[in-house]
Parts: structure tokens; sequence; C-alpha cells
């Protein structure tokens, strides 16, 4: 472990924090309004990409935020798509 994976795992698993509280926010709501679930799904597969890229780097501390923010990140894709298909409301791409 170093400064840098540790300040990285920092900042990934506090977004994965934030992300989370979006999908309380859109749990409260309901609804969707104002958010691209094409960016949310990129942002996904980002995740998805440094949960293979970390490991690779040695950055063992870096992979288990990205595990927070990766999992928030697919949370809120499948909590989009639900609240679009209980309410039939478009995604905004």
């Amino acid at each position: 472990m170093n400064a840098a994976d540790l300040v990285n795992a920092g900042f990934e698993a506090g977004g994965g924090l934030f992300i989370l509280n979006h999908c309380r926010v859109l749990y409260k709501d309901k609804e969707l309004k104002g958010v691209s679930i094409v960016s949310t799904i990129f942002f996904s597969m980002w995740g998805a990409w440094n949960l293979y890229y970390y490991p690779s780097l040695d950055q063992w501390i870096s992979f288990y935020g990205g595990l927070v923010i990766t999992f928030a990140n697919m949370l809120w894709v499948g909590m989009m798509i639900h609240y679009y298909k209980k309410n039939k409301t478009k995604i905004t791409l």
C-alpha cells in the first residue's frame, strides 16, 4: 500500500457513498428526472474495468474502494430501470 493508493481508494469509496445517496433520493422520489442512464452505465463499466485494473497495479486498497463505487453505480442503474418501467417515464440519454 502506498499513499496514492490510499487517497485513490478514499475517492472511490467516497464516490460510492455519494452515489448511494443518489439511490436514496431516487427511492424516496420514485421517479427519474435530470439524470442520464447512459452516463451512469458508462461509469459503471469504468468501475468494472477498475476492478481488473487496480489489482494489475497491485493497488488493493483502491480495488476495495472500487468495489463500493461499482456496486453503487450498478444499483443506481438497476433502480433507474425499475422506476422507468414502473412509471413509464422517459429515460434521459
